[in-house]
């Protein structure tokens, strides 16, 4: 299931890549788990603060939702500025917007290592029904009013500027979003880890974590001694260390690329990503090879759809209905870690650092994540705070309940879609 899950597009046109051969040496200051773009960026923010460093993957580097998903950058959380400050109050509103929406670590770092991975700007969120473009707009103003965000109302007249789909009715358009080629952003990571001098093992499945003075970490093949650890597993958490895979669930989430299209520009002029409003939401944007890339649908089940193009198909045709038959050159699929709030859940257990949980909307703040357990790790603690101290409760029901239980509950905001 795994090989078939990730024939990607992404895998197909990425980057050349091999690790250097690891020389054995089973000592180091930090021993991050998992490579995708928190441990890679984590690895990389702690090798630059000196500290030597190992990065354990278990497959290969981008292998999990790092390398598979939609490549959309939208700024933020999963909940509104609006709604962080009824929440928190007004001064971790206020740290919570610098780091997630002001704070953009993944263009600084493409910038920084020169990462070919066809950065493009633009994110537009579309309004599926007239009361959510209504919401919208009460967003924008206040993103405007409050933080001097500047986004732009788009009205439902004016939506063909940036989209050929009569669906929506109308969205808010981010220019400081846009979107990229997300494995070959991981790749370039990793090159610009080992350059800074971590050594990167895959095929390395770490099978044990223990919080001494030093610490150890186990694998198949050897013990490792490190004075911190990082897990970033993410969708794979609970496998190194079960309490904290209670705080999330997995939704199987799908991914298409048809072949180049002819009339690309045409579709999605402004060459924007696109995520609509829904729970259970549509996104979608052009590859630089004029390619749409389409996720559409989820699953509540860990076993995917016999044919992916078949399945997320009828999704892109709802939206396009020109390009109904168009021929579908990859489909592909893979894990989302949801968190009961939605939010990430980023903390400290001794020195165990942990980051998961960033429920469809960590493209950028993985990132951010990584380098701010490296700031933490360090010795300044400050900004890593405002994101530990987000909400997080687990699951109820167990390990045998938990997941049908989340179920449920997503079926019925599934449903509330439907509904309108």
């Amino acid at each position: 299931m795994a090989d078939r899950l990730a024939d990607s597009y992404y895998a197909a046109t990425a980057q050349d890549w091999r690790p250097r051969p690891f020389d054995g040496e089973l000592a180091c200051d930090v021993a991050v788990i998992g490579g995708g773009f928190t441990g890679l960026s984590a690895a990389l923010a702690c090798a630059e603060r000196g500290f030597s460093v190992v990065l354990f993957e278990a497959e290969h580097i981008g292998f999990g939702a790092s390398g598979r998903n939609g490549g959309q950058l939208i700024p933020g959380l999963r909940w509104a500025a609006s709604e962080l400050e009824e929440a928190f109050g007004r001064d971790r509103a206020d740290a919570l917007f610098d780091l997630c929406w002001r704070d953009n670590r993944v263009k600084a770092r493409i910038a920084k290592h020169g990462i070919a991975c066809d950065l493009k700007t633009g994110h537009l969120e579309t309004a599926w029904t007239p009361k959510d473009f209504d919401a919208m707009q009460r967003e924008a103003d206040y993103l405007a009013t409050r933080f001097g965000y500047a986004s732009d109302i788009v009205a439902k007249a004016d939506m063909g500027d940036h989209i050929a789909s009569p669906l929506y009715h109308g969205g808010i358009h981010d220019p400081q979003g846009g979107h990229f080629h997300p494995l070959n952003y991981a790749l370039g990571l990793a090159k610009a880890a080992e350059a800074a001098g971590v050594r990167i093992v895959e095929k390395e499945r770490v099978t044990g974590l223990f919080d001494f003075d030093p610490g150890e970490l186990l694998t198949r093949d050897a013990s490792v001694e490190a004075r911190y650890f990082i897990d970033a597993t993410d969708s794979w958490i609970g496998e190194v260390e079960p309490d904290l895979g209670r705080y999330t669930v997995p939704i199987m989430n799908y991914n298409i690329a048809t072949a180049p299209l002819a009339n690309a520009d045409d579709l999605l002029p402004s060459d924007a990503a696109v995520a609509d409003s829904r729970f259970v939401l549509n996104y979608f944007r052009l590859s630089a090879d004029k390619r749409l890339i389409f996720g559409g649908g989820e699953r509540y089940s860990q076993t995917p759809p016999r044919d992916i193009a078949a399945f997320v198909r009828p999704f892109m045709a709802e939206v396009f209905p020109q390009i109904a038959d168009a021929p579908i050159d990859y489909g592909w699929g893979g894990a989302v870690a949801v968190t009961r709030s939605r939010l990430p859940h980023i903390g400290r257990r001794g020195n165990i650092f942990f980051a998961h949980g960033f429920s469809g909307h960590g493209a950028l703040v993985t990132t951010l994540a990584g380098e701010l357990i490296a700031e933490a790790l360090a010795g300044t603690a400050e900004r890593f705070d405002v994101l530990a101290g987000l909400p997080a409760r687990p699951f109820p029901g167990g390990k045998w309940l938990r997941r049908p239980l989340a179920t449920l509950g997503l079926l019925w905001y599934a449903l509330r879609d439907r509904l309108g």
